[in-house]
């Protein structure tokens, strides 16, 4: 039986992560400044256009947050711990520690100059701009409906995914709940006593909820799969293996320069033998999809807009690598490269083709 389908103001979740992970290809195959900072813009309005209220969708402001702090640790490790790139503009210099022999090639203290800062700044930004793109995903797909659109395969999986996802919201809305039954009752709700009296009943409602889904589930039929042969099984553990390896390395070789041969033909081939083995392991999942959601034209031009600007920014570092990878030594300021800024303008394709999705409640 045929689920029906997903409403039409609904963008298919996958898409946004492909729009998000290609804008992350991008930013690993370039070390500019300027090109980072507006990849980092062109994500912050497409999340600002697109986004809806749900408690997900605030997650974009918390990896933006990670990724400043994870810059800040990259510029003080480089501060501390000192840096390979040479550099002749001496900045500070701070007492150093001396450290016994078996230590050598480390260093705390010592001169800081300013290609060492520089050189750590565009790479912790790179960094920054990885985590960024990821927090739109997450900003942008609802995590239940990209569940839900897993394939057969991976159906178990992602319903105890789901059940863990929806597990932390439920306990923290009750215990906002009941803390605030206790103070309209002018009871403590802080402290050890009233962190007990209010996480006892918070974990007997979770109790009572998870009887009741386990019950739903069995009611549903849950747990159920048809009879494959076993050289089907094997056949399919095979190709899911080979192609999520072949998807790794492929994904590796995209994000390093020296990469940049292998890695689209081993990717495509991983994930042609993934989705086989995926096509084939959906044959034991026994169930039907309500209201599916369809990978319609919106669905292609957001995840195409997202691959253009992986493959430009690519074509880019291989045609004009100083470009993409300023130098820091001598120490000179970078200059912004226009058809690859043009390239990256691209991603704003779904912030102007792409509606506001319809407000959804978490599941």
């Amino acid at each position: 039986m045929k689920g029906r389908r997903g409403r039409p103001g609904h963008l298919h979740p996958g898409a946004w992560w492909v729009w998000s992970l290609s804008l992350g290809v991008a930013a690993s195959r370039t070390s500019n400044p300027l090109l980072l900072a507006l990849l980092v813009t062109v994500t912050a309005y497409v999340v600002a256009a697109c986004r809806t209220s749900s408690p997900w969708s605030r997650s974009y402001g918390a990896f933006a947050r990670l990724a400043l702090a994870v810059l800040a640790v990259r510029l003080a490790f480089t501060v501390v711990l000192g840096s390979p790139v040479p550099g002749s503009h001496t900045l500070v210099t701070l007492p150093e520690v001396p450290l016994p022999h078996w230590a050598q090639g480390i260093r705390l203290g010592g001169r800081v100059s300013a290609e060492a800062l520089v050189f750590s700044f565009y790479d912790g930004l790179r960094i920054a701009a990885l985590l960024i793109c990821v927090g739109a995903a997450n900003a942008l797909a609802h995590p239940a409906r990209l569940l839900k659109s897993l394939p057969g395969a991976l159906y178990e999986m992602g319903v105890a995914v789901v059940v863990a996802l929806t597990f932390a919201p439920h306990l923290i809305a009750d215990a906002q709940r009941l803390r605030a039954a206790r103070r309209l009752r002018g009871r403590p709700d802080s402290g050890v006593r009233g962190l007990l009296q209010v996480g006892l009943p918070v974990l007997e409602g979770a109790l009572e909820r998870s009887v009741a889904l386990a019950a739903a589930m069995d009611a549903r039929g849950y747990g159920r799969s048809a009879d494959v042969p076993d050289r089907v099984r094997r056949t399919t553990a095979g190709l899911t293996l080979g192609g999520l390896l072949g998807v790794c390395a492929g994904t590796y070789g995209l994000l390093t320069a020296e990469g940049g041969g292998y890695g689209l033909p081993v990717l495509l081939a991983g994930v042609g033998a993934a989705l086989a083995g995926l096509r084939l392991g959906g044959r034991r999942s026994l169930r039907t999809r309500y209201r599916p959601d369809p990978w319609d034209a919106r669905a292609w031009l957001v995840s195409g807009a997202g691959a253009a600007v992986a493959g430009l920014l690519t074509l880019a570092a291989a045609r004009d690598p100083d470009a993409l990878r300023p130098g820091v030594v001598p120490l000179v300021a970078p200059t912004l490269p226009l058809w690859p800024a043009a390239a990256v303008l691209l991603g704003l394709v779904p912030a102007l083709f792409v509606p506001k999705d319809p407000e959804e409640k978490p599941s």
